[in-house]
């Protein structure tokens, strides 16, 4: 029998009432959920039949406040997981249940090259629902944590590469969401932006808000509440 896949987004109010249900249902304080997490991908367009099973039945849970650490060896799964958590990519079995807004840090930045940095913040703002007031002032207060400022006129095609992962994650700031998903999130980074993202990490995290971060090895153990590891297709407890 074929199991099909559902997601659940809730909006802050309602999560206590998604809470309550029984198939995909959040533990409580929790603003995601994912249980039975399945997704394999064809060989090659000749052989349907010949897939490679990536995620066989991973389960995972984020609580308000937490800051998660994914790890796994290199096609172990982090980021095809991380892509069907934030509904960017359809599992093929498995619940998935979120509250809350969701701010999204993908692995390669996903820009428009001619766009600059300050239109780039315009359009994701009004993508978000955000009014031009609000969009402005989390607008410099990115630009004042992350320290790039003076790019805001650059065009994406023309900025470094720490510059554009520092505009990648800028742009998943952006609406305070209460939930950070980050892929990679400090390649490229220098060492003072690498510990200015900490900073941020840990403001979030005594705001009440939940960042899960994706990558091949954890250097700082101690910065995270718990590490999560993907091997054999499940997420482990490390």
């Amino acid at each position: 029998m074929q199991r099909l896949f559902s997601i659940k987004v809730a909006a802050p109010d309602q999560a206590e009432t998604l809470a309550a249900e029984p198939k995909g249902a959040t533990h409580e304080g929790s603003v995601l959920t994912a249980r039975g997490i399945e997704k394999s991908y064809r060989r090659n367009l000749w052989s349907p039949r010949n897939r490679v099973q990536v995620l066989t039945g991973a389960d995972i849970t984020l609580g308000q406040g937490e800051v998660v650490g994914l790890v796994g060896e290199n096609g172990s799964g982090k980021s095809t997981l991380m892509r069907i958590l934030v509904g960017d990519l359809r599992a093929d079995a498995g619940t998935l249940t979120r509250s809350g807004l969701v701010g999204y840090c993908p692995q390669e930045p996903l820009v428009y090259p001619r766009l600059t940095c300050d239109e780039h913040f315009e359009l994701f703002g009004h993508a978000y629902g955000m009014t031009t007031q609000h969009e402005r002032e989390s607008r410099a207060a990115i630009y004042d944590s992350l320290g790039f400022e003076r790019f805001a006129e650059t065009r994406a095609e023309r900025l470094s590469g720490g510059t554009l992962a520092k505009l990648n994650l800028g742009l998943a700031l952006l609406p305070d969401p209460a939930l950070l998903l980050l892929d990679e999130p400090y390649a490229g980074f220098d060492w003072d932006t690498y510990l200015k993202f900490w900073d941020l990490v840990d403001e979030r995290r005594v705001a009440g808000r939940t960042v899960l971060i994706v990558s091949h090895f954890v250097v700082d153990e101690a910065r995270f509440d718990r590490i999560v590891e993907i091997r054999d297709g499940k997420a482990w407890p490390r």
